[in-house]
């Protein structure tokens, strides 16, 4: 499957759509928003330009987005009380499929509000603009960037690793969407190998599109230690590969489509992070800290059935071209429930990254 060409949230503003069901996205950002902040502050009083570049790639198409864009004005803007604010030039970046749409279609009310709330810096302009296209590769100029923001969207790979396939093209992983207990170690082999090419290939191409002294906050899934199977990140993909059982024993799937389905996801250390920027070798480690999304439960809803339709949100467009649309009701009310029994029994815990780096 062409990730590129299939993979992207949900858009619009329905039930399932990403915009409705992004909530533990925007918990975890909120959550370190003040170092994200505090890390554009830096950098501009560093730079000090007359004209702020910033990129926000993985943007995706809800509120999440703007709101963002707003928090980093405003941030400048009380850093330049005494002198002219900057002019901001603001990047979306996403693939192709995404959702541009529905982030254009609000642009106009959300400048009418910035404008008001900035009454006193309408010397200064905001300009906002979509940038589609892979962030593992080049996507702007070189040296037009100061600042870059990655919420939720480095450990998507660019592909399914091709390691994942024997000669004859047969899944090496089957029956599992993502490293398990049962996994051999060629599959955790072929998800970091994917990782570290497309993780090298993204600091490569940031590199040639930041200004010295700029930076990158990254906010990614990841993992605890070595082991790729703990109650965070990997559980979660083990239940839904357990929903496909029940769909399977039900005969609603066929197992040789379970087979051939594989997640283009990875959950990395910090050590494989360390060690990829270390050898590449254009920035350096400002600061990193793991933390914790607080669980959630809607006032008709189970955590459970809130992670599943966020999970939803994100995978539909991936599971619906592999298995079709009309499995998606039942296979994510199962999940839910499964969720809700696992975490009966253990906690849940997926734990996230914030990482900044600096440019050389």
């Amino acid at each position: 499957m062409d990730v590129e060409k299939v993979f992207h949230m949900n858009g619009g503003l329905g039930e399932h759509s990403y915009a409705q069901n992004s909530y533990l996205q925007k918990k975890g950002s909120d959550m370190v928003k003040h170092i994200t902040l505090k890390s554009l502050e830096e950098t501009y009083a560093s730079t000090t330009p007359e004209s702020l570049g910033i990129a926000d790639l993985g943007c995706s198409c809800g509120q999440n987005t703007l709101s963002t864009i707003r928090e980093m004005v405003e941030a400048i803007d009380k850093t330049t009380s005494n002198i002219p604010p900057p002019e901001y030039r603001i990047y979306l970046n996403d693939l192709p499929t995404n959702d541009f749409n529905a982030v254009f279609k609000i642009l106009p009310d959300f400048y009418k509000q910035l404008n008001m709330d900035r009454c006193q810096k309408r010397e200064s302009s905001v300009f906002i603009a979509g940038y589609p296209g892979s962030f593992y590769g080049r996507l702007f100029p070189d040296k037009c960037l100061h600042f870059i923001y990655s919420s939720y969207s480095l450990h998507w790979l660019s592909k399914i690793p091709p390691g994942l396939y024997d000669k004859e093209g047969r899944s090496i992983n089957k029956g599992k969407f993502y490293i398990s207990k049962s996994s051999s170690p060629e599959v955790s082999k072929a998800y970091f190998d994917q990782f570290q090419e497309d993780f090298t290939l993204f600091l490569q191409s940031r590199s040639k599109e930041v200004l010295s002294r700029g930076r990158m906050v990254l906010i990614l899934l990841g993992r605890r230690d070595r082991s790729h199977v703990d109650r965070g990140n990997s559980i979660l993909w083990e239940l839904l590969s357990r929903s496909f059982a029940t769909l399977v024993s039900k005969g609603e799937v066929k197992q040789e489509k379970v087979d051939e389905y594989d997640a283009h996801f990875y959950a990395p250390s910090r050590n494989e992070i360390e060690n990829e920027v270390k050898k590449e070798g254009s920035f350096v480690m400002d600061r990193f800290e793991m933390f914790e999304i607080e669980h959630r439960s809607g006032l008709y809803t189970s955590h459970g059935t809130e992670v599943a339709r966020t999970i939803r949100a994100i995978q539909e467009s991936m599971l619906s071209q592999h298995f079709g649309e009309e499995i998606l009701d039942n296979l994510f009310e199962d999940y839910g429930n499964l969720i809700d029994e696992e975490m009966a029994i253990e906690d849940i815990k997926p734990i996230s990254f914030i990482v900044v780096l600096k440019k050389l």
